[in-house]
């Protein structure tokens, strides 16, 4: 399964405006947690808010249980972040620490930069978005036709792919997901969920560029599951009206491409039809799938782009955006450059 190929996925706003370097310090790549909650100011646990560089985030919370000599299973965050990037994300620790004033304390490539009581340990998943500081070094496109994508993001948001990092470096959680599913050994407990995830995510990306080349992967068809824009919440409508049509082009509903699992892929008619042909195209990802029983879950197609913003200063371009949890600023940039989806581009993978 050539994993360039996997990534060679089709734009939805007319095929990139340039290519830029990506990376270039972890200081071009700055993604900030959007938690949607502050601190209850009160309770058994502090809220600590963390600017880490060069440290991963599974780096940083053993640290932190290491300095308040807590077990490491009581250090609560929301996602993982990459290490070559600078990101701020919260932590949660218990009151109980050894630790007296856990701000300003500083530790191998990161310091808590806020401290606040509060009621509840951080648990995966439990935050709204990231928002993202991005610079796109040595861009070499057109101006004009660069300005025009921008403000095209902006108010259709882009396909929710699944960025690079999803599959490993080179695509290794996939080659280790095929392995097994071929009969060869299991991987170790914590390598077995980065290949499922992997697994699931070929599909999907594969099913949306399929409706992206279609032209329909930002509009409801009969037999769509739904998304409300912002949430896990799905549903299945008895048909598609003219108010779910507004509402679609409001970005407030999306439709939806399966995480692959089994048989029941909620869908119906002929977007049943497609996923089913795509899971046909995977085989060995879809049936080792259906072998681990997995949940079934939905995914939405689009992702909107909020409080986007951008600058060009000499040949760099600066951006700044707001992605709700899941998605990824890569499939923003695949929509920019077209060298996005080659370069190992640091994310939030919640």
């Amino acid at each position: 399964m050539n994993y360039v190929e996997l990534m060679n996925l089709p734009c939805a706003h007319g095929g990139p405006a340039g290519n830029a370097r990506l990376r270039v310090t972890p200081e071009d790549f700055v993604v900030r947690e959007w938690l949607g909650f502050d601190a209850d100011g009160d309770g058994d646990h502090l809220l600590l808010k963390v600017r880490k560089r060069g440290a991963n985030t599974m780096w940083v919370a053993k640290q932190l249980a290491k300095m308040g000599k807590i077990h490491p299973r009581d250090v609560g965050f929301a996602g993982l972040k990459d290490r070559d990037a600078v990101a701020e994300q919260s932590f949660t620790v218990p009151a109980r620490s050894a630790v007296p004033n856990w701000l300003g304390l500083t530790g191998d490539g990161f310091e808590v930069i806020g401290a606040e009581r509060t009621r509840r340990k951080l648990k995966r998943g439990a935050l709204k978005g990231n928002d993202f500081e991005v610079v796109l070094r040595d861009f070499d496109g057109d101006a004009a036709v660069l300005e025009e994508r921008l403000q095209k993001l902006a108010s259709a948001g882009v396909p929710n792919y699944f960025g690079p990092q999803r599959f490993g470096h080179n695509g290794n959680n996939i080659g280790t997901a095929v392995a097994w599913f071929e009969g060869g050994p299991a991987p170790e407990r914590a390598d077995r969920g980065f290949a499922l995830s992997a697994a699931r995510s070929v599909i999907f990306n594969a099913v949306l560029a399929e409706r992206v080349t279609a032209g329909n992967w930002n509009q409801l068809l009969d037999g769509d599951v739904v998304n409300l824009n912002g949430s896990g919440s799905i549903f299945q409508p008895e048909a598609i009206d003219d108010t779910l049509r507004e509402r679609c082009e409001q970005l407030d509903v999306h439709p939806t491409g399966p995480m692959w699992h089994g048989d029941s892929l909620l869908s119906k008619g002929a977007v049943a039809e497609l996923e089913t042909q795509i899971g046909r195209r995977y085989a060995v990802l879809a049936d080792g799938l259906a072998k681990a029983n997995m949940e079934p879950e939905r995914r939405p197609l689009r992702v909107p782009v909020r409080e986007l913003q951008w600058r060009i200063d000499g040949a760099d371009l600066h951006l700044q955006f707001r992605l709700q949890r899941g998605s990824f600023a890569t499939a923003v940039l695949h929509e920019l450059i077209g060298n996005a989806f080659q370069a190992e581009t640091p994310e939030a993978d919640v």
